[in-house]
């Protein structure tokens, strides 16, 4: 072996540790009996049985996994269609552009600054009704606008790979638009919805800050519960939950990768 591969080499794999390790750090101590410090005294499971008979837990995973159902459905839905009007549609160059632009702001701009946009339209939109005061509702439309982006791109890569060879010859032999949609592109598109769909689950499982800004009193979030923990102290249940939702994370990562690449 070269010096130059084994530099690559040993740098990758150092990069790898850094990343994960403090990851197995804490699914370790999310087994170890001890309630406190850095001594290992025995492998145990009962954090987790005492994880899911903590009411509070139970009622911020309930919250969690409705938000997320419901905005990646909704960004799903709209991601899919707006991927297909800026893809299919005939736009002008310098349109299509400017689309593209604004397409793009909600995946690089910082969440904090998306979040503190929503804080000032939804103080503006409760002047208006008491149904934007902060709760669920507010944080299913916050996570939405930034699910949006993710499923349309995702979306978009999927037609641009697919083409349009299948759709010409589907209007050829008189498809109408619906019989198209329904019977040649959206079998086509489903591998890139069901991975953009997987992606904006993931996503909004893990969103802190949006939910942070949006949150009311009873729609707590597992992220917002473990940020209120960890300022008490971090305690093997923590541990256990945080190892929870980071296996759920990798699998849903794992699978949109797995069905983007069909």
């Amino acid at each position: 072996m070269r010096r130059s591969d084994f530099v690559t080499a040993a740098v990758s794999w150092l990069t790898l540790a850094f990343l994960y390790l403090p990851l197995v750090g804490v699914a370790v101590f999310s087994i170890n009996d001890a309630r406190r410090g850095l001594v290992w005294k025995g492998f145990t499971l009962k954090w987790y049985l005492k994880l899911f008979e903590n009411e509070w837990i139970l009622e911020a995973a309930w919250n969690t996994l409705l938000l997320a159902v419901i905005s990646t459905f909704v960004a799903t839905v709209l991601g899919t269609i707006l991927a297909i009007a800026m893809d299919r549609f005939p736009w002008a160059r310098r349109t299509r552009n400017f689309l593209d632009t604004i397409l793009y702001i909600p995946v690089v701009i910082p969440d904090i600054i998306l979040a503190a946009s929503l804080v000032v339209v939804f103080g503006l939109l409760r002047l208006l009704s008491s149904f934007f005061e902060p709760g669920l509702p507010n944080m299913i439309v916050g996570h939405v606008t930034f699910q949006i982006a993710f499923v349309a791109l995702v979306v978009r890569s999927r037609l641009g790979a697919i083409g349009r060879e299948m759709e010409e010859a589907a209007r050829d032999l008189f498809a109408s638009n619906w019989y198209m949609f329904r019977k040649v592109m959206l079998p086509l598109l489903m591998p890139g919805i069901m991975a953009g769909a997987m992606l904006a689950f993931t996503l909004s499982l893990d969103d802190f800050v949006i939910s942070f800004f949006m949150a009311g009193p009873d729609s707590q979030t597992l992220p917002l519960f473990i940020f209120a923990a960890v300022r008490r102290g971090v305690t093997p249940q923590i541990h256990a939950l945080s190892t929870l939702i980071m296996l759920i994370t990798v699998v849903l990562v794992i699978l949109a990768e797995r069905f983007t690449r069909r």
